[in-house]
């Protein structure tokens, strides 16, 4: 029988199936952090329940960490009791934990991948909504609440409705300086923040198969912001070659044994989706969001839409936009900036530090702007370094910050003043979601140095090296 990737891969974990209700998943991978995971624990010890496994479960702190001065004790109270807790917790479970200095420290969904956690064929999970960031490697992977994460913990398995499947095809050649970002962003205009819900979404097409796994990675990251469950893509030589050599993948006669299934893992020629969508890849223009979800964004050569022209409630997206202090009909090239952000685990990795880099080589910071580069690990840190990344940034007038979540949510020490205007790489827009009050522009990392340097919002085209482009 025909089966897709996602069926393929979910059916291969079900443990019991329970009728008119949920499959029993098993989960092969569980990453914690310090936000999430303390009540379960909790949990644990209420009723005397061990880890099961715990050599399936990693823990780093990201959330509520600091990005400077990471050596020092850190200032709010609730941050550090939950750093202290998660620490606690991962050893007295035998569970590793990669706490504030540890050089495999960084964003849960940027360590997995790079210390080889992720595995195409895999099941993730964890208790983060951007867990879906791991289907670029063929896995399914899903963000689940704190209860749940105490269920896996004591019993590595997990109930869970099977979603129905969707595939989104995009073929065609990409514009210039079009990213991964903007692809998705694209999607996510088209479709709604709710177009997807209910379903599983498998990528497909030549702009995917022709990205690199970074930028895979954030495509299936911002899956959940158009409802879906999560995002997947079949694995290829790209992901095989990604994984190869990685401290936690398969080695030796392991590694043989890996592939052999790892190259089952597409959807067979005949196999049937619950809905397929077809984009393509022409259409694309580097993307920005003028509203307050993910779903209202736009080309940035063009104007923020009239609200007569919008699906759902008028008065809701007037809200919206006043909110963000735009009015209907207005240009976004031009639009004041006080702050940017790169960073989060949509685009904290060393691709999205190479791009930023591009666009500001040879230019100064605005003045006007302030700006956070935050890498999305301590890796992606060393990298910037050892590839002269750091320099060129020096040299432009900004500052490298320390691995962590960081301007992505209001959880730590950076956030966004009231009332200002954030250009951030980021993969939320909501009200608040950057600080109370803030405003947020949702765009590509060349979106965001192109901001950086001008101190508004400007079409990267309009800098891009011909050679660069």
């Amino acid at each position: 029988m025909s089966k897709t990737l996602f069926d393929k891969v979910w059916d291969s974990h079900v443990v019991r199936k329970i009728d008119n209700g949920p499959d029993v998943l098993f989960i092969d991978r569980h990453l914690v952090h310090e936000v999430t995971s303390p009540v379960a624990f909790l949990g644990l010890k209420n009723r005397g329940i061990p880890v099961l496994y715990p050599e399936r479960t990693f823990a780093t702190a990201d959330h509520n960490t600091p990005t400077r001065n990471q050596h020092l004790p850190v200032q709010d109270p609730l941050s550090a009791n939950q750093l202290r807790a998660l620490e606690n917790n991962a050893s007295e479970h035998g569970i590793p934990y990669w706490g504030l200095g540890h050089e495999k420290n960084g964003i849960v969904h940027v360590i997995g991948p790079e210390n080889g956690i992720t595995v195409p064929g895999a099941t993730i999970v964890c208790g983060d909504s951007h867990t879906s960031t791991h289907g670029a490697f063929g896995a399914i992977a899903f963000g689940i609440g704190t209860s749940e994460v105490e269920m896996v913990l004591a019993t590595q398995c997990i109930m869970q409705p099977k979603p129905k499947r969707m595939r989104i095809n995009i073929n065609g050649s990409l514009n210039e300086a079009v990213t991964p970002k903007d692809v998705a962003l694209y999607i996510i205009s088209r479709l709604t923040t709710s177009g997807a819900t209910g379903y599983f979404v498998e990528y497909a097409g030549e702009v995917f198969r022709n990205m690199s796994m970074e930028g895979r990675m954030t495509v299936c990251n911002l899956s959940i912001e158009m409802g879906a469950r999560g995002g997947m893509m079949s694995p290829d030589e790209k992901t095989f070659e990604y994984v190869r050599g990685r401290e936690f993948a398969p080695s030796g006669a392991d590694w043989d044994s890996a592939m052999a299934y790892w190259k089952t893992l597409y959807s067979d020629a005949d196999a049937v989706f619950d809905k397929e969508i077809n984009f393509n890849g022409a259409d694309i223009e580097p993307m920005i969001t003028y509203g307050t979800n993910p779903g209202m964004g736009v080309g940035i050569s063009r104007s923020i839409p009239k609200a007569e022209s919008m699906e759902g409630g008028v008065a809701t997206y007037r809200k919206s936009l006043e909110y963000m202090n735009f009015a209907e009909g207005e240009a976004m090239i031009g639009k004041q900036v006080d702050f940017v952000f790169l960073g989060s685990c949509t685009n904290g990795r060393i691709e999205d530090f190479r791009a930023f880099a591009k666009i500001v080589k040879g230019r100064k910071k605005a003045d006007n702007v302030t700006a956070w580069l935050v890498p999305g690990s301590h890796k992606v840190e060393a990298a910037i370094r050892e590839e002269g990344i750091l320099d060129v940034l020096r040299e432009a007038g900004f500052e490298l910050r320390e691995p962590g979540c960081s301007a992505c949510l209001a959880m730590n020490d950076d956030k966004i003043p009231a009332g200002k205007y954030a250009v951030s790489t980021s993969n939320r827009n909501f009200e608040g979601r950057q600080g109370p009050g803030a405003r947020t522009l949702l765009a590509s990392p060349l979106v965001a140095a192109a901001a950086a340097v001008t101190g508004k919002v400007t079409d990267p085209r309009e800098l891009l090296e011909p050679e660069l482009a």
